[in-house]
C-alpha cells in the first residue's frame, strides 16, 4: 500500500515514505567547503570555512563536533544562526565564533585542538541535515637546525663517520640532507637513520669531500641549517696524518723540516798564505740551541 506524504517539494507529492518526490528530487541542506585540511599554528587562529545552501530562509541550526584518535566525538559548539546556545566547554570559552554561513573560528590555538571537525547544519523545513568534515592540524614552527659531527676533517678510507642534525623547537619534524646542494638518499655507503636525523658514511672516500646541510620541516614551517664543510685527506705512502685533539698535522716522510727561531752569525775561518781552502768551514756561534756544521764547496 502506498502512503502519500507531503514534504518541502514545491507542492509535489511523494509516493513513498522516503523523502524523494516523483521527480526524483530531494530537498535538504547542502554543506560544502573549499578545503579538507586546515594547518594551524599554536597561539594563532584557524578558520574552518564552510558554506551551505537550502530551500528555506529560516535560520540554520549549526553543530560542530571534534573527533580525536579513538575518542568519542566532543561537541564544540551549537548555535542557531550565529547565536550560541547552551554552555561551552571550559577549553573553548572565549575562543569560539560561529558565522552565518556555518563557518567556525577558533582563537588562540592549542595543540589539543587538533582533530577532525564535523559540522551539521539543519533547517526545520528541510528534509536532510547537511554534514561536512574538516581536519585541523596544530603545530609549533620548527627552529633552525644545526649539524654536529665528530670532526671537520677525516682521513680517506675511515669507517663509520657520522653527522647529526638537531633542532630545539617544533612539532612533527621531518629531516632531510643535502650534499653539494642536492638531496641525499640512502645508498651503499651513505646511510640515513630511520628518522633521518643521522647521516652515516660507512667508508669515507675522496668524493665525500663536500658541503653538507640538513633541513627540518613540519606542516607549517621549514628551516635549513648552516652548511658545513667536510674535508677528506688522501691517504698516501708519502704522508701520514696525525690527529691530536682534532688538530691535524701533515708530516712528509721525504723531507724533515726543523723550524727553529734563532739568529745565526756566520764566521769564516781565515785562510793561510792568501790561498783559499778547497773546503771552507763555517761554524755557528755557540749561542744557538742546536749546533751543527755545514760544509759546502765554492
Amino acid at each position: 500500500m502506498k502512503v502519500e506524504r507531503k514534504h518541502a517539494c514545491s507542492q509535489q507529492f511523494c509516493a513513498s515514505p522516503l523523502s524523494f518526490c516523483l521527480t526524483g528530487e530531494a530537498f535538504g541542506v547542502n554543506v560544502t567547503s573549499q578545503t579538507q585540511v586546515v594547518r594551524g599554528t599554536v597561539g594563532r587562529e584557524a578558520l574552518l570555512s564552510v558554506s551551505y545552501s537550502s530551500s528555506s530562509s529560516d535560520k540554520p541550526v549549526i553543530k560542530w563536533q571534534v573527533k580525536k584518535d579513538k575518542v568519542k566525538p566532543v561537541t564544540v559548539v551549537q548555535s542557531i544562526g550565529t547565536e550560541i546556545i547552551g554552555n561551552l566547554r571550559p577549553e573553548y570559552r572565549s575562543r569560539i565564533m560561529v558565522f552565518e554561513n556555518g563557518s567556525l573560528l577558533l582563537h588562540k590555538l592549542q595543540l589539543s585542538d587538533e582533530g577532525t571537525y564535523e559540522v551539521e547544519i539543519s533547517i526545520t523545513d528541510d528534509t536532510f541535515t547537511g554534514e561536512h568534515y574538516i581536519k585541523l592540524t596544530v603545530d609549533v614552527p620548527v627552529s633552525k637546525p644545526y649539524i654536529q659531527m665528530m670532526a671537520s676533517s677525516v682521513l680517506e678510507y675511515s669507517e663509520h663517520f657520522h653527522l647529526h642534525c638537531s633542532h630545539d623547537n617544533g612539532t612533527k619534524p621531518i629531516y632531510s640532507w643535502l650534499k653539494g646542494g642536492k638531496v641525499l638518499t640512502n645508498d651503499s655507503r651513505l646511510l640515513l637513520s630511520h628518522d633521518q636525523k643521522v647521516l652515516s658514511i660507512s667508508r669515507v672516500l675522496m668524493s665525500d669531500d663536500d658541503i653538507y646541510a640538513c633541513t627540518v620541516e613540519n606542516p607549517i614551517s621549514s628551516m635549513k641549517s648552516i652548511p658545513v664543510r667536510l674535508t677528506v685527506y688522501r691517504r698516501s705512502s708519502l704522508y701520514i696524518i696525525l690527529s691530536t685533539g682534532g688538530i691535524f698535522l701533515l708530516i712528509t716522510l721525504v723531507t724533515v723540516c726543523a723550524c727553529l727561531s734563532f739568529a745565526v752569525d756566520v764566521v769564516p775561518k781565515p785562510t793561510t798564505l792568501g790561498r783559499r781552502s778547497p773546503m771552507p768551514l763555517y761554524v755557528l756561534n755557540e749561542d744557538v740551541s742546536l749546533s751543527f756544521i755545514y760544509k759546502t764547496s765554492i
